[in-house]
């Protein structure tokens, strides 16, 4: 690919991403109030409808200058932030798939959907933790579904085999980690990190080993190191329970972006020591 084929991709992906950002703040909101994704948007506090112009992505919260045209409430920043955060994940993970991936057209073009969609359900699961402790099924269970297809589908059109057998040993390896830390410590690990460590490694495995690997290790690093910043700055005690989905996303994405360079470097370092 071009250099200026890649920069027209990417402008693509970050204003595709500015698009889906927007849902994102729909689903954010609703799907924990057990609200219709189909209901036409209102503002929460006079219930007036919001214009096809007062949803455009980030421009129209600043034409409005963050509040409701009709009632004046303030519109949190959140929404126009959510927004350019997935903007700049489509346009990351564009990058990292275009320029690390070595397989046929088709078959990069439905990876690069699989991580898409991934990054939009990591950012949606991470602000849904943080807000209600909960991770959904009705976003967790249809991504085992939907990843599993669009690696079977890439494999169809040229991706190697190995690579979908591989997504789901870590799939399964993940899901039974967390499931074995819940079952020894209750309380430690929610029902939903498990159901969620599954689709993660799915995306691990389908990467490399390397990145299951380092993956699965830097969540627990994330999370620890963020439980003992809280600890020094007595925002919690040694049991106060933290969302750990966050850092079991973040870790995850660790692992996809840098997790086979990582492994090798250890085990280069191993051989030669």
């Amino acid at each position: 690919m071009t250099p200026l084929a890649l920069a027209l991709a990417l402008a693509l992906a970050a204003l595709f991403g500015l698009v889906i950002g927007s849902f994102l703040n729909v689903v954010i909101y609703r799907v924990p109030a057990g609200i219709s994704l189909l209901r036409p948007s209102r503002c929460p506090a006079c219930d007036a409808p919001v214009r096809p112009w007062q949803n455009v992505p980030v421009v129209s919260w600043l034409a409005l200058r963050g509040r409701c045209a009709s009632c004046g409430e303030r519109i949190s920043a959140r929404y126009p932030l959510v927004e350019l955060a997935t903007g700049a994940a489509f346009a990351a993970v564009t990058w990292l798939v275009l320029s690390a991936t070595m397989l046929p057209p088709a078959a990069t073009v439905v990876v690069l959907v699989a991580f898409l969609y991934l990054a939009s359900i990591s950012i949606a699961l991470t602000l849904i933790d943080v807000d209600t402790r909960r991770l959904p099924n009705a976003i967790v269970l249809p991504a085992y579904v939907v990843l599993l297809a669009l690696f079977a589908v890439a494999c169809v059109v040229g991706a190697p085999w190995a690579a979908l057998l591989r997504a789901v040993i870590g799939g399964a390896a993940l899901f039974a980690l967390y499931a074995l830390l819940r079952a020894v410590r209750r309380g430690g690990m929610g029902g939903g990190d498990v159901k969620l460590a599954g689709v993660m490694g799915l995306a691990l495995g389908w990467t490399g080993w390397g990145a299951l690997a380092v993956g699965a290790f830097a969540a627990f690093v994330l999370g620890g190191l963020f439980g003992l910043a809280l600890i020094l700055v007595r925002r919690a005690g040694r049991k106060t329970a933290i969302p750990f989905g966050p850092w079991l996303l973040a870790g995850g994405w660790v692992g996809i972006i840098v997790g086979e360079p990582i492994s090798r470097w250890y085990i280069g370092m191993l051989t030669t020591g």
